[in-house]
């Protein structure tokens, strides 16, 4: 190497910017960065990604810069350059009980997307990733997942809860059924007014146990944010301190080569698993580590929520399945007292960003029982909070949150009212059309046929604020709000637009749910039901290109509802 070439040598071959800094031919990309403000001593640093997902249309959001800032101010004292930028961040709670839900699910795998593309354009070293709600945080692990450089999960945190009628631990997920009273002649228009102003008082994800919360806890569960991170509300100095320790830590992960890909193994998985199974989680937690699974190409399936739900029960007495905030559970030691509670059916050895196993993290935790955090012999419900259940009307299955579910309805038979979309079935509640012993059977909202696999928790909700969680049940192909609650199968697989058994119910089949022995069952013969499909044509909903292309590439929701570069059709170029 000559003495010009010796003089552009800024940075560390080992580092990945080095492509971006090192050579004689490199002048224009230094160039570049020193517009960015950078100076020749930072470009011999290692430049970490900071990529958060601030928007000002989501409470869960909202604060992301402010812990941004803290995020890089730890990485620049550990000796790297952060560079910013950000994702897309859509709320679920903005997009209930309207086409805009198809969104959701499908920016998930757009997030992943934008993260590999920033990442890999730019050769960053590590990335420290900064989300607070539903999709958003799955996306994030889905990215780290497959650029695999060193990264940490920062999550936005809880918002503290609302004080409504004389309740200092209102959520959100109680708002929710507000609808379904006011129709049913049990609260006032002034009533709900007042609660929808007092409910979510600060930042945050919503103050329940949805499906922000649940994923902010898994990201801590799975190693892949710093203990504290999943519970820590989202207006503490704690949680400000974490986003700074976080920068910190990342560059000691780049010095000690410690990826993603080292954590998320098949043992970590599992403990994400049994850690849903003992808070309470929401089911789309089961899509997204699924999904984590598929892009850390490690085998995880449905037999393996189902097996540790019925071993490991559920512990953690929060809302919309208990009565307390997660807040209540940050205080109640979060979530290393719930791993210490459950430590029997966890894999210790499952390393984490801190550097340190699962083992030598729990060891000094402490445990003090209470309201909030149940024994072992006399937790909330003695098995998991969600069960998979199979059979002739979801051969490939279907989940249920068993955790919110009225023990009296656990088995429930019931004659189908059947439904193609969401709006239908809503309208039918509200115009006083669905009776006593009703399985309102919904349709063609799965990830595919809707597109986008809404949530139905507009439907829920009626069903929950008129009271009638006693007397109907839901079933469908579609899913569920993390707020969700009563006797709601969702995720049924196959889902109706491919030729799935829920497409050829028809009004008044029998439909038996068993959650005990995880079978949901068609009392229709299977001759009946291949005469059925003879004549059968797929409803195929409008759609605009995003969710066009989104559908075309979309896999079911037993295997995560991935976007599966396979379904991919290449064809050789022409010139």
């Amino acid at each position: 190497m000559n003495d010009y070439e010796k003089a552009f040598q800024l940075k560390d071959p080992k580092y990945r910017s080095s492509i971006l800094t090192n050579g004689l031919n490199k002048s224009g990309e230094r160039a570049l960065l020193y517009a960015t403000g950078m100076d020749e001593e930072d470009l011999k640093k290692p430049f970490v990604a900071v990529i958060g997902s601030f928007s000002e249309m989501v409470p869960g959001h909202m604060h992301m810069r402010e812990l941004a800032e803290a995020v890089k101010q730890g990485i620049s004292e550990a000796g790297g350059i952060p560079r910013q930028s950000e994702t897309i961040a859509i709320c679920d709670g903005l997009c209930q009980g309207h086409e805009g839900m198809r969104y959701p699910l499908a920016s998930r795998d757009l997030i992943a997307d934008s993260i590999e593309m920033v990442v890999e354009a730019h050769h960053f070293d590590a990335m420290v990733l900064l989300a607070g709600c539903d999709k958003i945080i799955p996306g994030m692990i889905m990215a780290a997942a497959r650029v695999n450089i060193p990264t940490v999960i920062v999550t936005g945190g809880p918002m503290l809860p609302g004080y409504v009628e004389g309740n200092p631990l209102f959520c959100s997920s109680e708002l929710r059924e507000y609808p379904g009273r006011v129709e049913a002649g049990i609260t006032t228009v002034e009533k709900m007014k007042a609660a929808e102003q007092a409910a979510l008082p600060t930042v945050g994800s919503c103050a329940h146990l949805g499906t922000a919360n649940s994923m902010c806890m898994l990201s801590e569960v799975l190693g892949m944010a710093l203990p504290g991170a999943g519970t820590a509300p989202a207006v503490s100095l704690k949680r400000r301190r974490l986003a700074k320790e976080s920068g910190r830590q990342v560059m000691k992960l780049l010095e000690k080569g410690i990826t993603p890909r080292m954590i998320l193994t098949r043992e970590t998985l599992l403990n994400g698993v049994a850690g849903a199974m003992a808070t309470g989680s929401s089911t789309n937690l089961v899509l997204h580590l699924l999904a984590i699974a598929h892009e850390a190409g490690v085998e995880l399936n449905l037999s393996d929520f189902d097996e540790i739900s019925r071993k490991v029960p559920f512990v953690c007495n929060l809302q919309p399945s208990g009565r307390y905030p997660i807040v209540s559970l940050d205080n109640a030691g979060g979530i290393p007292a719930v791993l210490k509670t459950i430590r029997y059916a966890l894999h210790e050895d499952s390393l984490t960003v801190t550097g340190k196993t699962l083992h030598e993290l729990l060891q000094d935790v402490e445990v003090h029982p209470d309201d909030v955090l149940k024994t072992l012999d006399h937790p909330q419900k003695p098995e998991g909070g969600i069960a998979v259940l199979h059979g002739n009307l979801a051969p490939k299955g279907a989940v249920v949150k068993q955790s919110g579910v009225n023990k009296k309805m656990y088995h429930f038979c019931g004659r189908a009212r059947c439904f193609s979309s969401m709006e239908e079935a809503d309208a039918a509640i509200s115009g006083d059309m669905i009776e006593k012993g009703t399985v309102i059977v919904i349709r063609y909202e799965g990830p595919k046929g809707g597109p986008g696999m809404r949530e139905m928790l507009s439907t829920t909700s009626l069903i929950m604020g008129r009271k009638m969680d006693l007397d109907v049940a839901l079933v469908t192909d579609g899913r569920f709000s993390g707020a969700t609650h009563g006797p709601c199968i969702g995720h049924v697989s196959p889902e109706a637009v491919n030729g799935g058994p829920i497409a050829f119910v028809q009004d008044g089949d029998w439909i038996e749910i068993d959650i005990p022995n995880r079978t949901l069952t068609l009392e229709v013969s299977d001759e009946e039901l291949a005469r059925r499909k003879e004549n059968w044509k797929p409803l195929i909903k409008p759609r605009l290109p995003a969710l066009a292309k989104y559908a075309a590439l979309v896999g079911s929701s037993d295997t995560g509802a991935v976007v599966d570069i396979e379904n991919l059709k290449y064809s050789k170029p022409t010139f």
